[in-house]
């Protein structure tokens, strides 16, 4: 496993890479690996001939309120994961390295970003866009996998790639949980021991209303209601918002058809979480 630091050295190990013709799959994350980010190593160690996985704290996707400077980082034990599951080079770029001067051109995603948690985070998958730009640019992957767990982004990644005609394919992966249905996440580890007890009931509440929606019930407002109520019951969480839209569009509709998306956020004392179903049509 080769660790690269600078853009210059990147370049020319991909060119070597695609001088032999080699199929390359690509992991973009800031770091601080858990299982999540070891099923998006997986699944593209099985799909490609080399990995590359980029370790990167984007510091243009963070606002005004949130602390770029307190997001954590372990790179040591980064590069053990990555060892672990057979990565072939690990990018680890500095932020004057990715950012050398002012950027003279600026991305703004348009659509799908004024729901879900983008409506309170303006700004923030504008520079989602950038840095994956600058990325996909440099690491010039077959394949690039995201995890289903942040819907939001892969919709918005999805529309970037769609509309720039990037030579890639993106793979949303399955959000990986713990036994009792939680979604695995490394704010997990800030709830309290009640809390935790009360935290997979929030995708249970996502289970019960795709159950609703099979059995014939169509209307959002209903499905959304009946899961608020549940949340409300069984948790002393607070929801932040419990949303059904088209995906990846990530549009409000009226009925429920065709591609769609449940998703859900809630606020316990230490930690927001976030979970979703993705439902597409075959």
């Amino acid at each position: 496993m080769r660790v690269i630091t600078t853009v210059s050295e990147l370049k020319s190990a991909i060119k070597a890479e695609k001088a032999q013709h080699k199929t390359i799959g690509f992991v973009p994350t800031m770091g601080y690996l858990h299982e999540g980010h070891r099923a998006l190593l997986k699944r593209a160690r099985q799909e490609n001939q080399m990995v590359v996985l980029s370790v990167f704290v984007n510091p243009i996707q963070f606002g005004p309120n949130e602390d770029f400077e307190a997001y954590p980082r372990d790179f040591e034990q980064d590069q053990k994961t990555a060892s672990e599951e057979g990565v072939d080079i690990i990018f680890h770029p500095s932020v004057s390295e990715m950012y050398p001067h002012e950027l003279s051109v600026g991305m703004t995603v348009n659509k799908r970003t004024d729901v879900l948690c983008g409506e309170s985070r303006p700004g923030h998958f504008d520079g989602v866009a950038t840095v994956l730009t600058k990325l996909f640019h440099l690491v010039q992957p077959d394949r690039a996998y995201f995890g289903k767990k942040d819907a939001q982004q892969v919709a918005v990644v999805d529309g970037l790639v769609n509309d720039f005609n990037f030579p890639l394919q993106i793979v949303p992966v399955d959000t990986v949980r713990e036994q009792d249905g939680l979604a695995k996440s490394s704010r997990n580890v800030y709830l309290t021991e009640k809390e935790r007890l009360e935290a997979p009931i929030l995708y249970k509440s996502l289970l019960m209303a795709v159950e609703m929606i099979k059995s014939g019930e169509v209307n959002p407002e209903r499905i959304i209601q009946e899961i608020t109520d549940k949340i409300h019951t069984e948790t002393s969480g607070q929801i932040d918002y419990v949303s059904i839209l088209a995906y990846p569009n990530l549009e409000k509709i009226d009925v429920v058809e065709g591609n769609y998306i449940i998703a859900l956020a809630v606020k316990f004392s230490k930690a927001r979480l976030i979970d979703n179903v993705i439902i597409v049509e075959e």
